[in-house]
């Protein structure tokens, strides 16, 4: 180690340091780890124990990063306690299945008494002293319960800090910032601004009297012990996006990432153009090593999961009880808590919600196409030499459908492969099982489409009863056309004489004559929009039946934004949202009765997550060596 950072890292043998932390760092020394990599263990563990720190280390020995300088970032929160942070993750819970996620929730439920900063490992520990030494000088002035008051606007809704109590948390905060600054020599920025909790947060406009509704629910005075908390996180990910890991995945290449169930990954989103569709680069929070890793083995976590808690200071509630907690265990920061008199609140909106509810729009992408597991020759791959089709997999389909055209349009406009009907059939069972009832069932003129209809019928024991009205405007945008023309669908009278359910009296808003190939971004957005319009005044709005559109990943988006009134995205970000869209990936909009607007809302099934299966040749490694 170079001179200069041994003597940096001598530093750390002041006066301010805690015995505790001094005993942690001492036995990493004394295991032969340099000063600055248990240092830095320590910091990313929250001092708390030997194990903890000497298992990052383990996890990390690969970590390309190990030897870098770079500190953690820390914040200052004030956190709820007791039956308010009870309500308080009640509507977290409840506004995420209603509304769908916002900014807030990447973040428990806190009010910000210093934003995030920097300090150099070796001194954390001081900031833990400060923590301390200011909470007990303000323990006695700290209000014993604060005043919180509701605001609402189109993008924010949350809790206000009267100003007296504001007052007493902005001089505690400055207090903390100051010392901090001076001992730690860093530099904390204490808020000036209003003091707030925030409860939602960039959220979609129509979304707001639903929030609002929610929130009325929640009582501000109820009984709260308030914790001033010191966070950190790895500033190198800020801006990345956090996953969870869902299942364990054992790398096949050099290139990609070793996960377990439960492991966090870092991924920036601006690096994700050229990797391969149905994969994702991304960094490993617990082992700090980079690589390929499948997607949909992974789930959106939250920006906070990944955060440390190091220390935290009770303030004394109403009856005067106070408390310091030194090391305590990291706790899940954003965990569901069952309240039930927040849930019989909760019940009430619901129940006003529902009987407002008209129609909904299921829109679904299609199930597994065969080119997408075998590649754009799969045909070849299953054709004899005189011409006729054989199953060279059990995932191709047992039979084609018969065509009066050439069977090499198949290539431009393929069918979907043994799993994909299973996944069709799938889904429409998990619709049966929740009671859905669908009433009209519109699909592009795309095979891999039709047959993902026909199957979801069958599924839901609705293909003798519903019949697919086949609809040329819902075809995807054909720019992504290979071949550069528009593909030689299969007619509707084919369709009927494959044995397709075809709604045969059914005339298309959009002629497939209308389609043109390699369409601009503008035509086709104006196309989608005009078309979904069209489907939603041609279904009558009697009753709350579903209207099912089966499409492709393109129409999750340019079908559900007009119809909740959101503008068109930018066509680079529509290409990025798409790309991870997977086979029966589906969005749900309802309509919202006397209000004149619908709503997106969670899809009323589950979502369908499997891994890949190679093809297996048995004299590989079995006969042959």
């Amino acid at each position: 180690m170079a001179v200069a950072e041994t003597q940096l890292y001598a530093k750390v043998s002041n006066k301010h340091r805690s015995k505790s932390t001094s005993v942690l760092l001492e036995s990493l020394l004394a295991k032969g780890f340099p000063a600055h990599i248990a240092q830095k263990a320590l910091a990313a563990t929250g001092q708390k124990t030997i194990e903890d720190a000497a298992k990052w280390l383990h996890s990390h020995c690969n970590d390309p990063s190990l030897d870098d300088p770079i500190p953690q970032e820390y914040a200052l929160y004030l956190c709820p306690t007791g039956h308010l942070h009870n309500h308080l993750q009640e509507f977290w819970k409840e506004s995420k299945r209603q509304c769908g996620k916002n900014r807030a929730h990447e973040i428990f439920p806190h009010i910000t008494l210093c934003d995030f900063f920097t300090c150099e490992d070796q001194k954390v520990e001081l900031l833990y002293d400060t923590l301390k030494r200011v909470g007990n000088s303000f323990s006695q002035c700290f209000p014993p319960a604060i005043s919180l008051s509701l605001h609402s606007s189109t993008s924010y809704l949350g809790f206000f800090v009267g100003d007296s109590h504001a007052n007493i948390l902005k001089e505690f905060a400055l207090a903390f910032s100051s010392e901090a600054s001076a001992l730690a020599d860093c530099h904390v920025k204490p808020c000036q601004k209003q003091l707030h909790l925030t409860l939602a947060h960039k959220f979609y406009p129509h979304h707001q009297k639903t929030l609002e509704q929610l929130a009325k629910c929640i009582n501000p005075g109820e009984t709260c012990q308030w914790v001033a908390a010191l966070y950190s996180r790895d500033m190198r990910f800020v801006h990345y996006q956090t996953l969870r890991v869902l299942f364990q995945y054992k790398p096949q290449n050099i290139d990609e990432l070793m996960i377990n169930a439960g492991d966090f990954i870092y991924v920036d989103p601006t690096q994700q153009s050229d990797v391969s569709e149905g994969w994702v680069i991304g960094t490993s929070h617990r082992t700090g090593c980079r690589g390929f890793l499948p997607e949909n083995y992974t789930e959106r976590a939250n920006e906070s999961d990944t955060w440390v808690k190091h220390r935290e200071y009770v303030f004394a509630t109403a009856s005067g009880v106070l408390t310091q907690t030194g090391s305590e265990p990291n706790v899940k920061l954003n965990g569901e808590v069952h309240n039930p008199s927040m849930s019989r609140s909760v019940t009430n909106v619901l129940s006003l919600q529902n009987a407002t509810l008209r129609r909904g729009v299921l829109v679904m992408r299609h199930g597994e196409r065969v080119d997408q597991v075998f590649g754009k020759s799969w045909l070849q791959q299953c054709l004899t030499a005189d011409g006729k089709y054989y199953r060279a997999d059990l995932n191709f389909p047992s039979t084609l459908p018969k065509r009066k055209d050439s069977m090499k349009q198949f290539e431009y406009d393929p069918p979907i492969s043994c799993c994909g009907i299973f996944q069709s059939r799938l889904i429409g069972e998990a619709l049966l099982d929740q009671e859905v009832t669908v009433s009209y069932v519109y699909s592009s003129p795309a095979l891999r489409c039709i047959q993902t209809a026909q199957h979801v019928l069958q599924g839901l024991k609705l293909d003798q009863k519903v019949k697919i009205r086949v609809e040329p405007g819902l075809f995807e945008w054909t720019k992504w056309e290979a071949s550069k023309v528009i593909p030689n669908f299969m007619t509707v009278t084919e369709l009927a004489e494959a044995s397709y359910k075809i709604d045969t009296n059914y005339r298309g808003n959009f002629p497939l004559s209308s389609l043109v190939p390699s369409e601009s971004y503008e035509e086709f957005v104006s196309r989608s929009s005009a078309v979904i319009k069209q489907i939603i005044t041609a279904c009558p709005s009697k009753g709350k039946g579903v209207i099912l559109i089966v499409g492709h990943g393109s129409s999750l988006a340019s079908f559900t934004r007009p119809l909740i009134g959101l503008p068109t995205r930018d066509s680079s970000d529509f290409a990025q949202v798409v790309r991870k869209i997977p086979s029966l990936g589906m969005c749900f909009c309802e309509e919202l009765k006397e209000e004149n607007k619908w709503q997106m809302v969670n899809p009323p099934v589950k979502t369908l997550t499997h891994g890949a299966n190679a093809a297996f040749n048995w004299r590989n490694g079995i006969v042959e060596d």
